[in-house]
Order: structure tokens, then sequence, then C-alpha cells
């Protein structure tokens, strides 16, 4: 019988599920780094929150694990690389606190609007400031929401609901799903410069990073009001106290904050600034679900072998398995790969199936596209979620499986349309298992793809090649392997060069130089 340690509180039904699934259970928390150490190789599974931490010594401790559930979205206390390395499964449930946290946000809003923490401290200290505490409607401003997924979309449509004008910025968002929302699509800047009130709603990842900075701060109305319950990190909070200092910011309230627990913070203390302890997900509904929802899931992994929101595993039938294992690689660097290249929002997705591979469950690989698409943005995504974050952006994905007819008896094709070009990327499996992409905007090309990967369009002319090596040399760069394709010659090519090592933004910007070249970027896999 398999044992699950539940570390960490949550509704005292998830401990009945697993029982009932036949998983044996134990309930205990509050436990410290050392204390989990000790005990952690008796379980084949961990049920968290937030506030136990898989770090790599509970890991490495942690010989029999089998899967880590977290009852919640985010997996920042989970140590993902490790937990992969050691042929661990780390679970997530994506979608059961959404309307929670969109609900948050909008009590924050209002918060804000009326002054309310510093209005009940005042009155309860048996003041009566009426004339201190002088608010704004909020029918009429204009909410800027950053990041219109799943969560972010409920916020909107609440705003909309208040008679408020929505605008928003996001990437992935189709300007049909902004109309299906009742939101404007617009660039982050134009939200920074029009918004009243702006909510962010995106993960942290290196490209949301500090998305809120001294110079985005700068852009905004005078007295804009900024909320932020989705993840620390996301504002600057040096630049965000001398802008409330100065005015620029009328007031914040803030969930989550760069260093948690925040039991200390410039922030704290100032009269415009209103504070909660990473609240979002605090309703009693939203903890029975992703409780319910992380024990269900597990205690199905374990008995049964299925997969369901796995964060590093594809979800696949062990029935499956064998025969889709190369092709769902295959697919997620086909569509990372299309991901880091588009910058733009992606109105449809169409993945073609050719040959052999056409004659599997393409459902998985699908999925594995998706999240690969949606990845460089999206840090939460994984294969079970990839598919409703798509749908919720208005992104339109059809599948066409047909015979091989061409040199490969079997590939993949991913075709993209976005607001501005369309773009595909075609990849098999060599008898060797491993991926190699094909085909780069209809040039030919045969590539293996290593963990970095620069991308460079070109022209086909002499001394290219030297020109390249001698500024990858001069940065001490080393070329792994080079692989070029050429619509004809003297016409346009593409190359994948794969490095050893990191090149920084003066290199790319010197290979950009090149007259040779057109466009170079980084790829990460």
């Amino acid at each position: 019988m398999p044992k699950v340690l539940i570390a960490d509180k949550m509704s005292p039904r998830a401990a009945e599920i697993f029982k009932e699934r036949g998983v044996e259970v134990d309930v205990i928390t509050g436990l410290d780094r050392d204390e989990l150490i000790k005990i952690i190789d008796q379980y084949d599974g961990l049920a968290v929150r937030s506030s136990t931490k898989a770090t790599p010594p509970v890991l490495e401790a942690a010989t029999n694990m089998k899967v880590i559930g977290r009852a919640g979205i985010g997996v920042d206390n989970i140590d993902l690389p490790t937990a992969t390395a050691k042929g661990i499964v780390v679970m997530n449930t994506p979608f059961g606190n959404s309307i929670t946290t969109a609900e948050h946000a909008i009590a924050m809003m209002f918060a804000l609007a009326r002054d309310i923490p510093e209005a009940n401290a005042s009155t309860h200290a048996g003041k009566w400031e009426k004339s201190r505490f002088m608010g704004v409607e909020l029918t009429g401003k204009t909410l800027g929401v950053i990041g219109c997924g799943n969560i972010g979309s409920i916020a909107a449509s609440r705003g909309v609901g208040l008679k408020m004008k929505v605008i928003a910025f996001d990437p992935f968002l189709t300007p049909e799903r902004a109309i299906e929302i009742g939101v404007e699509k617009v660039e982050l800047e134009d939200v920074l410069k029009r918004a009243d009130f702006i909510t962010l709603h995106t993960p942290l990842t290196e490209k949301t990073r500090n998305i809120i900075n001294a110079e985005a701060l700068a852009k905004c109305k005078k007295g804009v009001r900024i909320i932020n319950c989705a993840r620390g990190g996301l504002i600057d909070e040096k630049a965000l106290k001398e802008a409330l200092e100065s005015g620029q910011v009328g007031g914040v309230a803030l969930d989550v904050f760069e260093e948690e627990p925040a039991k200390e913070n410039p922030l704290f203390g100032m009269e415009n600034v209103i504070c909660t302890p990473h609240l979002g997900a605090s309703t009693a509904e939203a903890q029975e679900n992703v409780a319910l929802q992380v024990a269900e899931q597990m205690a199905d992994f374990l008995m049964t072998g299925a997969v369901n929101n796995a964060i590093n595993m594809p979800s696949i039938s062990a029935e499956d398995a064998p025969r889709l294992r190369p092709y769902v690689a295959l697919a997620e660097q086909l569509g990372m790969f299309a991901g880091q290249l588009t910058e733009s929002a992606i109105e449809g997705v169409e993945i073609e199936y050719v040959g052999e591979v056409s004659e599997l469950n393409v459902a998985p690989l699908t999925s594995a596209i998706i999240a690969g698409l949606l990845r460089p943005l999206l840090s939460d995504v994984n294969m079970v979620s990839a598919p409703a974050m798509a749908k919720e952006r208005g992104i339109s994905v059809s599948e066409v499986k047909r015979d091989s007819k061409g040199a490969f008896d079997s590939y993949i094709r991913l075709s993209l349309k976005t607001e501005r070009q369309q773009r595909s990327v075609a990849g098999t499996v060599f008898s060797d298992g491993k991926p190699r992409i094909i085909q780069v905007k209809g040039i030919n090309i045969n590539a293996e793809l290593a963990p970095r990967v620069l991308y460079i369009t070109n022209t086909d002319a002499p001394g290219f090649i030297g020109s390249l090596g001698t500024v990858l040399g001069a940065h001490g760069i080393n070329i792994a392997s080079f692989q070029l394709g050429r619509e004809k010659p003297g016409g346009d090519a593409v190359s994948l060069v794969n490095i050893d090592n990191e090149a920084s933004k003066e290199v790319l910007k010197e290979i950009e130089e090149l007259k040779q070249v057109m466009q170079v970027k980084q790829l990460f896999f």
C-alpha cells in the first residue's frame, strides 16, 4: 500500500480521499527541514501547500518518493529540476482557486478606492475623520489588467460588471477573445499611460520580473493605484516606494512580496499601502477545491499510474507511453522553438501529423506542443492546462493527419498564425530516438537542439560563417554544432547554432550587426 504525507494544513477531506482510494496517509504539519528529512524516506507521496519546502536536501532524502502534489498553482516551494532528475512527478491544481484570487484583487481595489483599512483603523481609535478619507468611484474609471489568462480574465469581467473601462495587456490574448470578455486589447505601454487602476495577473518569469519598474511607473498616470495578487517580484519594491513617496503612485495593494513570509518590508507602515499575507487563495471554497483535487490526482497516480496536471511529466497512459515518449519530446521542442520566436498574439495553430505518428494517440502530442508554445511566457503551464489556457486566450488549435509522401516516414509540422505573420517549424524522430528539426519557415535543415541555441536568419553569402565564428570565438563561446539551410543559392537562409555557454546581449548585438544577418535570437531548451 503506497503511503502519503500531508505536510501542510488542508481540508480533512483530502486525507479521507487518500484512504478511500487505498492509500495510507499521515498528516504531520509544521515540520522544519531537518524533521522532514528524517521521515521523508517513508513516503511515496508528499502533499503540500506553500509552507513546506521541497528543497534539494529534502528531495535527496526522499528515496521512495514518486509524486509531490501542490494544492495550488505555483510550485516555487518545490525544486523542480531536482525532483525531475530523481524521477519524482510534480503535480499542481491549476484551476482550483482562480475565482477566489480574482475576487481578492477586486476587494483590494475597492479598499484602495475608498481608503477602507485606514478609515477602519481611525474609527476604531475613536476618531471621526470623515473629511480625511475622500475616496474615488470605480464607475467610469479605467482598469488595466496585465495578464488576461484564467484569473486575469475573471478579474477583468468583474471590472466590466462595475462599469469600468477595462483594457488588457497579454501577448497571448487575441482580439476575438478580448471582444468576448469585453476588454480592449492594448500594449503594456497603453496600460501604463491610460489606467487609473492596474491589477497584475501574470506568472513570475524572466520576462515578467519587475515588469512594473521605475521606468514603467514613470509612464503611469499620476496617482495611479496598483494591485498585485499574483506573484512577488513583478513589481520593483524600491522603485514603488519612491513612486509612492513622490505621489506618482496614489496607492498600492499587495498580497504578495519579493520575500515571503514578509515580516519586514520597506513598504510597511506607509499610509497609502494596503498589505495582506498572501490571502489570494484563502477562502474555504478554494482550499477545499485544491485539497480534494490534489488528493484525487495523487491517489490516481499511485494506484493506477494515471498522470494529471503534471508540471514535469506528460499526461500519457501506460499503454501509449513507449511509442509516444520520443514524439512528446519532439512536440515540446517544436512548441518551445516557435514560442520563443513569437512576440505577438497567436490567433491560430495548425499541427500536421504525417506518416506513422498520425496513427498514434496525438492528443498528448498536441497538448505538449501547446504547453511548449505557451511556456516561454506562462511558467506554470503544463500538458493538461495548456489546451484550456489556449482556449481562454482565443487561440484556435486544429489537427491534420495525412500519409507521408515526402523524404520522412513520420514527422510533425507546427504552423502558427499571429497578428503579424505566419511561421512554421517541422521535426521528426530519428532511429536513435532523438528529435530533429527538419524545416524552419519552409527551409529544409537537419538540427538536433541543445540546451542553448542561436537562431539566425541571414542571407546566403560568402563570409557569414567565418564572421559568426569570429564573434563567438572572441567572446569565448564554443560552437557545439552548426546547421544551415537555405532557400536557394544567395537567398534567405536559417542557421541553428548549438553553443556550450550562454551568449550575452552584447554578443547577440554584435551578431545582429553582421551585414548578412537579418535576425538573431537565443533559444533555450
